[in-house]
């Protein structure tokens, strides 16, 4: 991924020095295992643990003779044991192994390492949601479907619905890497031919992994499928947020806008303008994480025992896809942290059909005061759609009306026009959401 989008915790994850170690970590645990079971001589156990080392440009030009970047960098550890005057303990290194016993179970440790960044961000973005939706919990607002006004809501249920969305995606990343927390050291086609189940499970227990159960030449691609789409769920849920931002900042909406700050320039040509430019990069970027799922279940069938057409596409879409989810949540947090919310503009924009928008309750009210419903909704529906075409107040015809005046008290219209009637049970909304209200 690009440096513009790449947060430094997470882009250090993913650089050829961690990735390096990573394989280190896995062939001394492999060397230190074998030794208590009596296989490496514990001696050059330890001498490897002391001196193994390698240096990044030396395995990349290796690499570019031998063409194949374990066996490169194998041969620069062999060469830091020789210059640290151990060589002879050098045999034991890579010993049993084949490559993607390495690969596999060191990339483990890096989608860990990876998991638990993107798991820390959604925790902060559910706090920052939390925060702002006990904020607007009493923030009427018009809610819309299919982009038309329909009901009120309130800005903080709005919020409320994001917190939860959240907290399922923490789990979903949760699970997806509890999925992945798996080491493989069962050979070139799984069997053990070299090394026994023991050793496996001893190496893995140094590396806090699991063995996977059966595996073939690597690790099966269908739970990097499941972390990639895990990643891509929390990715859509900042698009979501995102997208309704830049609904809510458009010109004849107001009610919401994300931050602007002094000498901030919205466009080379209009300078009234302030764009979601936030908001748009959000949704945009979404969409690369979503398209990386594709791909990473195109990986799961492998020819055989395995092929390598999963490795070149997994060099792209695990470190781009933790990046840019890593990005985009801290990014969704700033945007809901810092955005200019404008209660009094939603108030407006509630009352801006004249009481159109309580057409459900003066249905159901008409209905229980004894006309039948197909009648009642034919009588409201006409009176809304001459509101809708004349721009006039609904309430006043209604309350005009002789026909629903014999069945329905001015007392009780003003409770079908109500608000707080409508939104009686936020408190309980958020009771089940938050646990408490306040």
């Amino acid at each position: 991924m690009i440096p513009r989008y790449t947060r430094a915790k997470m882009g250090a994850v993913w650089t050829d020095q961690n990735k390096f170690q990573q394989w280190l970590e896995v062939e001394l645990a492999a060397s230190e295992a074998l030794a208590e079971l009596g296989v490496v001589p514990a001696q050059d156990a330890k001498l490897l643990r002391q001196h193994a080392s390698f240096n990044v440009d030396r395995v990349l030009e290796i690499e570019k003779t031998v063409r194949h970047d374990v066996i490169a960098f194998t041969t620069v550890v062999a060469e830091s044991m020789a210059a640290a005057g151990y060589a002879e303990a050098s045999r034991w290194f890579h010993y049993g192994l084949t490559s993607n016993d390495v690969v596999d179970t060191a990339q483990a440790l890096q989608i860990a390492q990876a998991a638990k960044i993107v798991i820390e961000d959604i925790h902060t973005l559910r706090e920052t949601l939390r925060r702002r939706a006990f904020e607007f919990k009493d923030a009427v607002q018009i809610g819309r479907t299919h982009g038309v006004h329909a009901e009120p809501i309130t800005f903080g249920l709005k919020l409320a619905i994001w917190y939860e969305e959240a907290g399922r995606d923490l789990r979903r990343v949760e699970a997806a890497a509890e999925d992945l927390r798996v080491g493989k050291i069962s050979g070139a086609v799984g069997t053990f031919a070299h090394i026994g189940p023991e050793a496996e499970e001893r190496i893995c227990a140094k590396l806090n992994l699991q063995p996977a159960p059966v595996a073939s030449q690597v690790i099966q691609r269908d739970r990097h499928a499941y972390f990639v789409a895990a990643l891509a769920s929390a990715a859509a849920l900042c698009e979501k947020i995102a997208l309704e931002v830049r609904h809510l900042q458009r010109t004849e909406v107001r009610e919401a806008s994300e931050y602007f700050a002094r000498g901030q320039k919205g466009s080379s040509a209009m300078p009234h303008k302030k764009n979601p430019i936030t908001s748009e990069q959000i949704c945009g970027l979404a969409r690369v994480v979503r398209a990386n799922v594709q791909a990473a279940f195109e990986d799961i069938a492998l020819w055989h025992e395995r092929d390598i057409s999963h490795s070149s596409v997994e060099r792209v879409i695990l470190p781009d896809s933790s990046i840019l989810a890593d990005y985009l949540l801290d990014r969704t947090n700033n945007l809901v942290d810092t955005m200019f919310v404008y209660p009094d503009r939603m108030r407006r924009n509630v009352d801006l059909t004249k009481g159109l928008v309580f057409s459900g309750q003066l249905l159901l009210d008409l209905a229980a005061a004894g006309m039948l419903r197909e009648q009642a909704y034919a009588l409201v529906q006409r009176y809304a759609m001459e509101a809708w075409d004349s721009d006039g107040d609904f309430r006043a015809t209604v309350e005009a009306d002789p026909e629903i005046a014999k069945l329905v008290s001015r007392e009780k219209l003003a409770e079908t026009f109500s608000v707080e009637r409508q939104l009686k049970h936020v408190d309980a909304i958020f009771r089940r959401v938050f646990g408490a209200v306040a």
